[in-house]
């Protein structure tokens, strides 16, 4: 690298860690912790259990799609 960019780069690694902002350790008790937790379960819990990855109307328009295909190809 040439002194024009070598220098460029430095000003920029300097800029670039002034602006990174470290994160606080969690100071709070595990009693606190706990606490927190609790709050922020959801009030019905996990019953209905989580969503299906494919809904019943796209099976159900999926075959009665192939089923279409097959009888265009008999007739």
């Amino acid at each position: 690298m040439n002194k024009r960019l070598l220098k460029r780069h430095k000003r920029q690694v300097l800029r670039a860690k002034e602006r990174v902002k470290l994160s606080e350790p969690d100071v709070r008790t595990p009693e606190q912790l706990r606490a927190a937790r609790e709050l922020s379960r959801p009030a019905g819990g996990w019953r209905n259990g989580p969503p299906s990855l494919y809904s019943t109307s796209s099976i159900r328009s999926q075959t009665g799609s192939a089923s279409d295909s097959r009888v265009k190809g008999d007739g």
